[in-house]
């Protein structure tokens, strides 16, 4: 009697219901399935409970293969940091899109600083150490940010708000700035400050500072 071809199957959080998504001749193949099919865990288990990750846990040997590895993690980094508003990542502390304790199964640290340096390389992430401990997330760029706030100002009429409450306000309840990364947010706003598009100025304290807009 022919075997079963094995099946990856993912353990999506919100849901106990496994879903195929490719065999492992396809996964040998670099067929590898889309990030949005794996946004709610990138970490699989085998059909006959062979657990396994759905890209083992450390990079690929085979070039092809390592190139679509590395583009679905970066995919997936963004948006899982965008979804969950996270902004830094320690490659020394727990992350849970890099491991799963259910099924004990981690990446390796290799594996982790080589997406977070493919992020870096395009601009979509930047180290805040020389030791490359600690990467700053840019789901969006600065420019792009930047682009976001003046957008943001012209529909809710703000020529003239504090930091705190574009980070914070009514108004920014539901939008990609709720809660924004300090750090991030004043980048963009110096940004805005080099074009003649907006003036920060000091209160006397931080939660004080404002910025007047020129739309």
């Amino acid at each position: 009697m022919a075997s079963r071809p094995t099946i990856i199957r993912p353990v999506p959080v919100h849901s106990r219901t496994p879903i195929p998504l490719c065999s492992r001749s396809e996964l040998a193949a670099g067929r590898l399935p889309p990030a949005s099919v794996l946004r709610a865990s990138p970490i699989c288990t085998w059909a006959d409970n062979n657990i396994m990750t759905i890209f083992v846990t450390s990079l690929q040997p085979v070039r092809e293969t390592r190139e679509k590895q590395v583009q679905l993690w970066k995919e997936l980094i963004l948006d899982y940091c965008r979804s969950q508003k996270m902004y830094i990542i320690s490659l020394e502390e727990d992350f849970p899109l890099f491991s799963n304790t259910k099924i004990e199964r981690s990446l390796s640290y290799e594996a982790k600083e080589a997406f977070l340096a493919a992020l870096v390389s395009e601009g979509r992430a930047e180290w805040m150490d020389k030791g490359h401990k600690k990467c700053l997330i840019l789901w969006l760029r600065i420019q792009d940010w930047a682009n976001y706030i003046l957008d943001f100002v012209k529909e809710n009429g703000l020529e003239v708000t504090t930091i705190e409450d574009i980070r914070s306000g009514i108004e920014t309840h539901g939008t990609e700035l709720a809660g924004i990364d300090r750090g991030v947010l004043m980048r963009a706003l110096r940004l805005l400050e080099q074009k003649g598009k907006a003036v920060i100025f000091k209160g006397t304290s931080a939660d004080d500072e404002g910025v007047k807009f020129s739309v």
